[in-house]
């Protein structure tokens, strides 16, 4: 009688976060209506989206299978279906391979095996899935716990997600200053012709930066995640999306889309808690998929009389965060000076730089960085270049006493002046 008890108070629960929830959290969709013209054939249903995402957590949470599992049992179902996922990818990637093969002629009799492997493959992810989602909700919410960012041992929004095909998102950005005007949820289903002849439309017709650009997740609620067998970034991305659900409730997440200084505090903040809890998760449940550590170096040998000639000094490592910094200061500073097709043409320059280096950009514009500048925790400034909001955000975390007092003192904050304040 318990049991069911708390499954019903767990259900209405439930039922008033997505009331509350859905009613102020969408995904990405600040557009104007010049932008929506060109996408009113290619945009994301997220009415249909989110039924269809409420129908099926709902009956999780009628279940409650975690409750009857030992931690074990839900490690081995996670386990098992980050397995399964990685032999989806492996058969998806030899399907395009047949494809693209010239070698191969008769492409049906090549296909057929393996399109019976991704079906069946496809039917027991649709089974083991919701489980799985399940299990994982269950341990975030654990770790949140853990770190005080729960009421009665229920994190507030509960943790809520949905593995799915993920919208593409239309970035549009001014030329002459890298800043998101628009951010617009297009359909999953876009092949890369229609993402490219989209971007060609849009910059010819209102004379802007543009980009369609695969994303990780959108804090819908239940939040949207893509498709991963990487534990970590399941881990981190559920969390960081969750993050977003709570600053929904409160003024920091109200504010997302006020300008860009907001929603790179958004961002930023979103990326660190994501990233603790992530490596929390790690810790208490897989210890063997926590990274290893560094081991400290080797003591130096005592001097011979006759030293060894220096050997060869190493080429530089390729630093991303490094270059892509450099990149978006230098671009920064060619606009600021009005010399659009001056940045615009170093911008490709580099792209091209990137790829020498093993990194695959197929667009490197203003709508590339005014997008990926938001993220702004990572070593080096990257994307964000010299924008002082992301390392504020750090330094933030660094004098607060813990993760929930980080996450709570930022969660009340409407602009980048009262971060400031806070930080003097």
């Amino acid at each position: 009688m318990r049991v069911a008890s708390q499954v019903f108070q767990n259900v209405l629960l439930f039922l008033l976060m997505v009331i509350v929830l859905t009613g102020s959290t969408m995904g990405p969709g600040d557009a104007s209506e010049g932008a929506r013209r060109y996408t009113r054939t290619l945009g994301f249903d997220y009415v249909s989206w989110t039924a269809d995402a409420l129908l099926l957590k709902l009956s999780q949470a009628s279940l409650s299978l975690p409750r009857y599992l030992s931690v074990e049992q839900q490690r081995t179902v996670i386990k098992n279906y980050l397995k399964l996922v990685q032999q989806i990818d492996d058969a998806e990637y030899n399907i395009e391979l047949i494809y693209a093969d010239p070698k191969v002629n008769d492409k049906n009799t090549a296909l057929k095996p393996w399109q019976e492997k991704l079906g069946g493959l496809r039917d027991q992810r649709s089974r083991l899935g919701p489980a799985a989602e399940e299990i994982m909700q269950r341990m975030v919410s654990t770790v949140l716990d853990g770190f005080s960012l729960s009421v009665g041992g229920q994190p507030l929004p509960p943790v809520l997600y949905h593995i799915t095909p993920l919208p593409y998102a239309l970035i549009i950005s001014p030329r002459n200053v890298i800043q998101q005007e628009n951010n617009i949820s297009l359909d999953p289903n876009l092949t890369l012709d229609q993402m490219v002849k989209l971007e060609k439309q849009v910059e010819a017709g209102m004379n802007v930066s543009a980009l369609v650009t695969p994303i990780g997740g959108i804090a819908t609620y239940p939040t949207m995640v893509m498709s991963t067998s990487d534990l970590p970034y399941l881990s981190d991305t559920v969390a960081h999306e969750w993050t977003h659900n709570y600053l929904t409730l409160r003024p920091l997440g109200l504010n997302y889309f006020i300008n860009g200084q907001t929603r790179t505090m958004n961002e930023t903040v979103a990326n660190i808690v994501g990233k603790e809890v992530g490596q929390e998760l790690l810790r208490l449940y897989f210890p063997e998929n926590l990274p290893k550590p560094t081991p400290p170096p080797s003591p130096s040998p005592t001097p011979s009389a006759n030293p060894a000639p220096s050997p060869t000094p190493e080429t530089p490592r390729f630093s991303y965060n490094k270059e892509m910094r450099i990149t978006r200061v230098t671009a920064d500073a060619l606009l600021k000076d009005g010399k659009i097709d001056e940045a615009e043409a170093y911008m490709e320059s580099r792209r091209k730089f990137f790829w020498d280096n093993g990194y695959l950009i197929r667009r490197l514009n203003q709508a590339f960085f005014a997008f990926n500048g938001a993220y702004a925790d990572s070593e080096g400034g990257g994307a964000a270049g010299a924008d002082p909001v992301g390392p504020a955000v750090v330094k933030m975390r660094k004098q607060s006493a813990s993760l929930a007092d980080f996450l709570n003192r930022m969660a009340q904050m409407t602009s980048f002046a009262d971060l400031q304040k806070a930080l003097q």
